[in-house]
């Protein structure tokens, strides 16, 4: 399994750098994301998150509508092709603390995988293990 696996059916929103934060929040509502990829000429610049907001827009009082997104976002974020493992992901997600990773192949973004998205694949193989132990019990003579 891998992480294009998981987002093959995904439709990932992205905005343009030179987009407003109040846009771009607005875009992250109206599709309910916690953080979106932000591209110049269809290449990932950045990514911007709910974090980004309140640590570089709110708390240093800038105005969301004439502030750029590109002035606020986080520059060159870490990304992972699609070939890469969820496991590997995880790892990576919770060591730098962020929950929303880009998925790249090259310089295109593919998409984006969240906490939630690898923590729901967890349950879902967890889930399949446990229906094959219960098969097993019940199909093992002599139990």
């Amino acid at each position: 399994m891998h992480v294009c696996d998981l987002i093959k059916n995904q439709h990932t929103c992205h905005v343009d750098a030179s987009e407003t934060v109040l846009d771009v929040a607005r875009s992250m509502v109206t599709h309910n994301i916690g953080a979106v990829p932000v591209l110049r000429d269809g290449v990932l610049v950045g990514i911007f998150s709910e974090r980004d907001l309140m640590k570089r827009v709110v708390v240093e009082g800038l105005d969301p509508r004439t502030t750029r997104v590109d002035k606020v976002m986080t520059l060159a974020p870490l990304t992972v092709s699609p070939q890469e493992e969820p496991e590997a992901c995880m790892l990576l997600m919770r060591n730098h603390g962020f929950r929303h990773l880009p998925v790249c192949d090259g310089k295109g973004l593919v998409g984006v995988i969240s906490v939630r998205d690898l923590m729901l694949h967890d349950i879902d193989e967890k889930d399949h293990e446990v229906r094959m132990m219960r098969a097993y019990i019940q199909t093992t003579p002599g139990t």
